[in-house]
Formats: structure tokens, sequence, C-alpha cells
């Protein structure tokens, strides 16, 4: 397969069907035959109508003349470099490919319309006449696709360079202090992200942030942050519910955040770490407006566990089943008032072991059961004691 005449090869035939005086022809008519292409397509194409200069136009113009010299065999080899950065140009640009496929449609006519005529002068039979035409638009196409690629690639270049500007926003308003209005809105400008009234941040477990964000509403932002993920929600007025289908049908564990103004994401995103540490590993969403009691135990975790340490010191001597069965039933006291029969069903226990398990209660705790105060900081330690067990469980 001779590589010299391509014009050959896009016919599908390696035969000499195009004699040399008629190749000869085609090659002298190149010069104008470049000018000509480009005229037709600034006078059909209205998005090049403008004068063709600077980067843009030379690449239109040196792209003409290389390929009409490449396919005619009077440019040996050459690089779909060319027609890949055509491509690449009109993606930065803000226009559609359809302009450049346009383009190259129009070029194709003129430069068979030229060609044919010179083939046909120096003598060419219609069949070599038709054959030329079908290697010309097959040529056509190859250089259209090349250009398909680069625009491709700076379509996935420039959807980088976006989800930098994404992150670099997201964390920016996340940040505590976050950044003032004016810097964030400029963040937000370069992101394409209009900044809204109020929004929510949600925290998922996992790797499962891409398919949750999938589910919700609006035009989010999402990144990793430290052992899970944040998504920001703007104007969240049907976050919870969409939120909750999604943690259901996924089965990922989903912390929701207050609704907030822009300036205070920071907070939102800290109540939603602490709802997402209450949420059931199985999968579940937790709002944290909803558990807010159970927040502020996770809220200073440092405190909460001196006081727990502290509260809990009378069970330390007793053994690991004895203390869990004695904290569950001072937990239940403490929650029904002593009513021993709510307590025993509660436990579902019979009344007499709750009254034997109250005895021993008494005389570890002593008076401290009657003290108001104490009986304050034994729920919240109990309260602690129980959310740990069931977080190292996986419940």
């Amino acid at each position: 397969m001779d590589s010299k005449f391509p014009w050959q090869l896009y016919a599908g035939s390696t035969d000499t069907w195009l004699d040399e005086r008629a190749v000869a022809a085609i090659r002298d008519e190149l010069p104008i035959l470049a000018e000509e292409v480009v005229r037709a397509i600034q006078q059909e194409v209205p998005d090049y109508s403008r004068p063709l200069s600077g980067d843009f136009g030379h690449g239109i113009r040196s792209g003409t003349e290389l390929a009409l010299r490449r396919f005619i065999g009077a440019e040996a080899g050459g690089s779909p470099a060319v027609y890949r950065s055509l491509g690449y140009g009109e993606h930065r640009a803000g226009r559609s490919l359809d302009v450049l496929q346009s383009a190259y449609r129009v070029g194709a006519r003129v430069a068979w319309r030229r060609m044919s005529q010179a083939a046909a002068a120096a003598g060419a039979s219609a069949e070599a006449q038709r054959k030329l035409a079908e290697a010309m638009f097959a040529y056509i196409d190859q250089l259209a696709a090349e250009s398909v690629e680069g625009y491709a690639e700076a379509q996935l270049a420039d959807a980088g360079d976006l989800e930098r500007r994404r992150t670099a926003l997201l964390t920016a308003m996340l940040s505590a202090p976050p950044p003032d209005m004016h810097t964030l809105a400029e963040a937000a400008a370069e992101a394409r992200w209009g900044i809204p009234r109020t929004l929510a941040c949600l925290v998922v477990g996992g790797e499962a942030a891409a398919k949750v964000g999938r589910r919700l509403s609006g035009d989010i932002l999402s990144g990793r942050l430290g052992d899970a993920s944040c998504i920001v929600v703007p104007s969240p007025a049907g976050v919870e519910g969409e939120a909750r289908i999604a943690a259901e049908r996924l089965g990922v564990a989903i912390g929701l955040g207050p609704c907030v103004p822009c300036g205070d994401a920071a907070i939102s995103l800290q109540w939603a770490r602490l709802a997402h540490q209450l949420a059931p590993a199985a999968g579940g969403l937790v709002v944290a407006e909803e558990r807010l009691a159970d927040i502020a135990l996770r809220a200073a975790p440092g405190i909460i566990s001196a006081l727990r340490e502290r509260a809990l010191a009378p069970l330390e001597g007793e053994s690991e089943r004895s203390r869990a069965r004695l904290e569950a039933t001072l937990l239940a006291w403490l929650r029904h008032r002593g009513a021993q029969r709510a307590i025993a069903s509660e436990l579902a226990v019979h009344p007499q072991t709750v009254r034997y398990r109250l005895r021993r209660l008494r005389e570890l705790f002593g008076e401290s059961l009657e003290d108001p105060d104490g009986r304050f900081a034994l729920e919240v330690a109990l309260r602690d004691a129980r959310a740990t067990r069931a977080a190292a469980a996986g419940t």
C-alpha cells in the first residue's frame, strides 16, 4: 500500500485510477484552492465570518493547506495534532463542534469542485472523478474525527479545572473562620457556582458521596473531608426527603446539618458531622436538629468522657456483664422516674429482677440517686455510654 497517494487509500483502492497528469494539475491548484476554501468558510459559516487572524486564523489556514497537500500527496505524513488542536480551540472559544464540522463540509465541497475540474481538464475519466469524490469526503471525515478528539480533550481539561475551582470554593466556604463575602463571591464566580441565600451540609460515610449527590436537587458542591465526604446543598428546601431516600436505597449513613446562611456553612458542617456519628452503619439519615440532645453529648467528647468516668465510677468493680445490666437498669429507672413495671417492660425482665438490681444500685451509688444534679449527671453519662457502645458495635 503506497502511502504517497492517500487519495487512493481513502477511496478504498490502491489502483492508480488517477494518472500523474491529473495529480499534477490538482497540485498546481492547491495555493489558490486553499484561499478559496478559507473564503468559502468565512462566507458560509457565520461564526467564522470575522477576519481570520491570530492563532485561530493561522490554525484554519495552515490546517486547510496541510490537509489539501496531505490528501494529494504533496506533503508526506503530517500530524493529526493540527486537527485536534482545532477541535481543542473550538471548545476554548465557547463554540459547539457543529461549527467546525460545518466548516469541514464547506471545505470538502469547494475542494472537490476545483479538484474535479482540474482532473477533468487533465483528461481524468468520470469514474476517476467519482472515486476522487469518495476519497475526498472520506478524508474529511477522518480530519473531523481528529477534531472531535481534540474537542473532547478540551472538555476533559475544562472539567478538571472546574472541579479544582469547586473544591477550592468548598474548602474556603467550610473553613473557620470563612473568608469575607467578597472573596467568597469571587471564588464562586470562578467555580461557576451561584451563592445561595441559604444552604445545608450533609456528611456521607464511605465512598458513596457521588451516588448521593446525584439524587439531590440543585447545583451541589461535594468533596472529601477527612474520613468522610461533605455535600453542600444550596437552597435546601427538599433536601431532607431526598437524603432520607438516598440513605435508605443506597444503604449509607448520612448526617444532615441545619439550613444556615452561606457564611455559616462551617456550623452546618459541624452539626452534620456529629449527626453522622449517630447514624447506623447499615444506613440511615440523622437530622441534627432532631437529635440536639445527642448532638450536644457529641459536641464535647473530652468533657463528656470525663463526666462518664466520674459519674459511673461506682460500677468499676462490677464485671462487664453485670455493669451492662446495671447501667441499662439505672438509665431505665431515670427515664421512667422509678416506675418499676415500666422499667421491667422496657428491659423485658421480671419486676422482681428490677427490684434486686435497684437495691444493688442504691448500695453502689447511695445518696447521689436522690440528688437532682446527680441524677442529671448520671443520665448524661449513661446516654453517652450507650451511644459509645452502639457506635462500637456498628448499630
